[in-house]
């Protein structure tokens, strides 16, 4: 066979290459680069929000495997992939270092940081108060600081980005993510809008049911393992947690000591561990103390316990168990 036949074929398979990128380029529904018909987010609350938001038009990959611990989350070639490909990153920054720097080097589509829409409080003073007991704050305050003080990892002064623990504000980044999609695919623009409205609405009813379910309870003091829970204080909650910020934290023995004595004190019940990380340090703080032990969700991601549950049922189940422990 001629070499010129040879060429032929090998032309006519270029010209369809070529043909075949820029009819993707063509059809990018309003993306430069990117995979548009996926989002990628970096764990499971903005998952939820965004799979509410996107309906049918868009998939949503999760960058945190299902009983993966968000925080020391590193990124996989699949993960990196999608980072770099999606027509939407999704993520909380400070968050997830790995995701933080995959973004910032990979990212070829639109990138959403929810904590730049969400108004993220300080992990110091959680002062968003919707519905609390102001005398009750003021009588813990001097306890509050002392119990921080030798919290091994408890970093004051930084942003907490927990910030799903409060329904108001995942339904602001639902508003948020609906007008960024829109931007890639105007065409579905009343979709994604609609959308957000339904979520809206559910996590303004789950709100309401925080608001009634926690405003008569016999104590208000929650202790937990990490800070993670801060955000729940606009219902008029307490919070104090064993290990500060970072859910691998040990504490100190005189925080632990302040924390019991704070137990005695004000009559709580119950130490709660969370879902994702060990009870360990939970279950000693409670034998000491003598109280029972308790699970909080954090929603930070699924299990295989939770694998049929959602953020909704999640926090509803979150509610029951505080209402238990705190006597409401």
């Amino acid at each position: 066979m001629s070499r010129s036949r040879l060429l032929v074929p090998a032309l006519a398979t270029s010209v369809l290459v070529l043909s075949a990128c820029g009819a993707l380029t063509e059809d990018d529904a309003g993306t430069a680069s990117g995979d548009a018909r996926t989002v990628a987010a970096a764990l499971y609350p903005l998952e939820y929000v965004a799979e509410r938001v996107a309906g049918d038009v868009l998939d949503v990959e999760n960058l945190t495997a299902p009983g993966g611990e968000p925080h020391d989350l590193t990124l996989d070639v699949r993960e990196t992939a999608l980072v770099t490909d999606a027509a939407l990153v999704l993520h909380v920054d400070s968050l997830q270092p790995a995701v933080d720097e995959a973004v910032e080097e990979n990212a070829t589509g639109e990138v959403l940081d929810a904590a730049s829409v969400v108004d993220l409080l300080p992990f110091e003073g959680h002062e968003d108060h919707d519905h609390a007991h102001e005398e009750e704050e003021a009588e813990g305050e001097a306890a509050e600081e002392e119990a921080h003080e030798g919290h091994e990892g408890h970093d004051h002064g930084e942003m907490d980005p927990h910030f799903w623990q409060d329904p108001v504000r995942m339904a602001t980044l639902g508003d948020a993510v609906a007008d960024r999609l829109a931007e890639i695919v105007p065409e579905e623009a009343d979709t994604f809008r609609a959308n957000a409205e339904a979520l809206r609405a559910d996590l303004e009813q789950l709100d309401e049911e925080y608001v009634t379910g926690l405003a008569d309870c016999a104590t208000y003091t929650v202790v937990t393992n990490h800070d993670a829970f801060g955000y729940l204080e606009k219902y008029g909650l307490h919070l104090e947690s064993i290990a500060g910020i970072s859910p691998d934290a040990e504490p100190t023995p005189a925080a632990l000591a302040e924390l019991q004595a704070l137990i005695e004190e004000e009559g709580i019940t119950t130490v709660f561990s969370e879902s994702l990380v060990s009870p360990k340090t939970a279950q000693t703080l409670a034998d000491d103390a003598g109280v029972d032990t308790a699970v909080l969700d954090t929603v930070e991601g699924l299990t295989d316990e939770t694998a049929d549950e959602d953020y909704l049922s999640l926090m509803r189940a979150n509610l029951a168990t505080l209402q238990e422990a705190n006597g409401c």
